[in-house]
């Protein structure tokens, strides 16, 4: 006896496909790759003896939904101004698309999913310091953009912890050793995210973001602090020169900072909303350049 097939209309399928893939813009995939990539990079340095691929793999998952779920929630707090800027009008919640309770229990679940899976497959520590990191985003840097410049600072801790979240996965500990990766991330910070600050000036500003200082009109102090950063997470990278890899860890670190110091002088040079767009770009690129030479290199 032949049955029938009951089938959603193609309008209903293109409905499911759509908020589908709303929720996953809410996760801000992209930011999630570089989250995934130092988690990872910590993980194997912490790493001692036989290497547990299993423990990496549990590490990244449960460190990616936290750091999807801070990303859902912080658009969630910030809705309301996200439909005040070009670049982010178009986001789910200021667009319309989609109820902004569903956003806030989609964030909720997946970052107390994600806390209870690191507790659950990899260890108290690391789910300890992926909450601390969600918290010390949400509670305090995202509020500080409203009222002063100074969140890029303080932002810059939590961006760097996904670090020590994947020392503690691989070794159970913070070493002395991880505050280095997480200076390394955490310098990284700056001249990215204030090219950004200056390629989106106007919008940040129509939005009441305090980005950049008030007295910067010209952008001049902000394009000093970037090449300052830059010479720093460049020397600081420096640094286990001694001790890590010899002649060719000099070379690769070498060559990498002469890149990003070339992007940041280039900026330094003219306010240019172009030559902003390119030193992030190249700082996308550094990043993983500099976490291969120190995770081919290890000892």
């Amino acid at each position: 006896m032949a049955t029938t097939q009951v089938m959603a209309p193609p309008g209903e399928r293109q409905d499911l496909t759509s908020r589908l893939r709303d929720f996953y813009t809410l996760t801000k995939p992209e930011v999630n790759l570089l989250i995934l990539m130092t988690t990872s990079a910590g993980y194997y340095l912490a790493s001692r003896g036989t290497f547990r691929f299993f423990g990496l793999v549990n590490t990244l998952i449960g460190t990616l939904l936290v750091a999807s779920g801070t990303a859902t929630l912080n658009q969630w707090m910030e809705r309301v101004w996200d439909g005040q800027m070009r670049r982010t009008a178009n986001r789910p919640m200021p667009s319309g698309r989609m109820n902004s309770i569903h956003a806030l229990i989609f964030g909720i679940l997946l970052s107390v999913g994600g806390g209870l899976y690191l507790f659950a497959t990899v260890n108290t520590l690391s789910a300890v310091l992926a909450l601390s990191t969600l918290l010390s985003y949400l509670l305090v840097y995202t509020p500080l953009k409203r009222i002063t410049p100074l969140c890029t600072l303080l932002g810059a801790i939590p961006g760097a912890m996904p670090t020590l979240i994947g020392w503690a996965g691989g070794s159970g500990r913070i070493d002395p050793q991880a505050w280095f990766l997480f200076a390394i991330l955490f310098l990284w910070q700056f001249p990215h995210f204030l090219a950004i600050a200056l390629m989106y000036k106007d919008d940040y500003a129509r939005a009441g973001y305090h980005m950049l200082p008030s007295f910067d009109g010209d952008s001049r102090f902000t394009r000093v602090e970037i090449i300052f950063f830059t010479i720093a997470l460049i020397v600081t990278t420096m640094l286990p020169l001694i001790d890590r890899g010899g002649p060719y860890y000099l070379i690769g670190m070498f060559a990498a900072g002469a890149f990003l110091l070339y992007h940041s002088m280039k900026l330094a040079a003219s306010s240019s909303t172009v030559l902003a767009r390119r030193l992030v770009h190249a700082s996308v690129i550094y990043l993983p350049i500099v976490l291969v030479i120190l995770v081919v290199l290890k000892r």
